[in-house]
């Protein structure tokens, strides 16, 4: 299968191209800096094209040829304007551009940010409320996604049908290493600043709930190629882990990695709800379930070695891939 995606050098995408190239999919990675990650290029049946998201006729002329479309590149602006113009007027152009082309399936990347605060336990049919421009950038897309059904053939009469399948991924508390040297890592800067604690002993605190369900990139990743695999047609799918990690344990992870260590976890109390989103549909659907214990523990080693470079005076590479216009 022939797969185009956008953000395939970023966190999530880098391994979701990872994943489709070992399943033996071709892919197509747009891109703004083209070799800036060698290995993704080296990836068999991987090739890079380069362009920018508000570059219309290079999208359009990129997907001609696709049977899927990967959508995961976020385009961002601090005010309401820039972000629909650079989101969601991108995401729609995208989805238009794709059915034109007669691709067989977009994928969408939204987040739980789509449906706001927490408001009790919480899956994929629950109201979007999103209290952002973030969320509501992601909620209109989802919105613009489901209704386009049909076209218009003139003011108040529907044309024809649309044929190409829909499909949203929402990612909760999404981490990752970088998957190839120069790769990008989505890590909470609370990671490293954990590690940094505990190598200069001193006490790290947090409120005692405080939390989510966190997911590697690699486990996502296999959300992606269970779906493109698929013949799902405008489904939501919650992409979280199935267990609650507090941050309390991943600092006792640090610990553990650091025996030489004298600094103690302190815990606050806190009135938070042990509320969850509900991730039972990826199983039933796809009998996926992730427990992304084993990958925090990478992730916190990676960064316990990213603090003992950065205290001896090494500078730190960037590993943030950010958008930029």
């Amino acid at each position: 299968m022939k797969i185009f995606i956008t953000g395939g050098t970023g966190n999530i995408g880098q391994y979701v191209t990872k994943e489709l190239s070992e399943a033996g999919h071709i892919c197509l990675v747009y891109t703004r800096t083209p070799g800036r990650v060698p290995g993704i290029g080296a990836l068999p049946g991987v090739t890079e094209v380069q362009g920018h998201l508000l570059e219309f006729d290079k999208l359009e002329a990129a997907v001609q040829g696709s049977d899927t479309v990967i959508h995961i590149a976020l385009g961002w602006g601090n005010e309401p304007l820039p972000m629909l113009e650079n989101d969601t007027r991108v995401s729609v152009f995208l989805m238009e551009a794709a059915e034109k082309a007669g691709v067989g399936q977009f994928i969408y990347t939204s987040s739980t940010a789509a449906v706001g605060p927490m408001r009790g336990d919480t899956d994929e049919n629950t109201l979007r409320a999103p209290d952002d421009l973030y969320g509501a950038t992601k909620a209109a897309t989802e919105l613009y996604l489901l209704g386009f059904r049909q076209v218009y053939a003139a003011q108040g009469g529907r044309g024809g049908r649309v044929n190409m399948r829909r499909n949203v991924i929402r990612p909760g508390y999404t981490f990752s290493n970088p998957a190839f040297p120069g790769g990008a890592s989505q890590s909470d800067k609370r990671f490293l600043q954990i590690a940094k604690d505990i190598l200069q002993n001193r006490d790290v605190t947090f409120s005692k709930s405080a939390g989510t369900q966190f997911l590697s990139s690699g486990q996502i990743a296999k959300l992606y190629r269970k779906l493109v695999e698929s013949d799902l047609n405008e489904e939501i799918l919650f992409a979280l882990g199935n267990r609650f990690t507090t941050w309390d344990e991943i600092a006792q992870m640090a610990l553990d990695m650091t025996p030489e260590s004298t600094s103690k976890i302190i815990l606050t109390p806190d009135n938070w709800l042990p509320y969850r989103y509900k991730v039972d549909k990826m199983e039933k659907l796809f009998g996926l379930s992730f427990d992304a214990t084993e990958e925090l523990r990478e992730h916190v080693r990676w960064n316990l070695e990213r603090a003992r470079r950065e205290l001896a005076g090494d500078p730190l590479p960037s590993v943030t891939h950010e958008y930029s216009d």
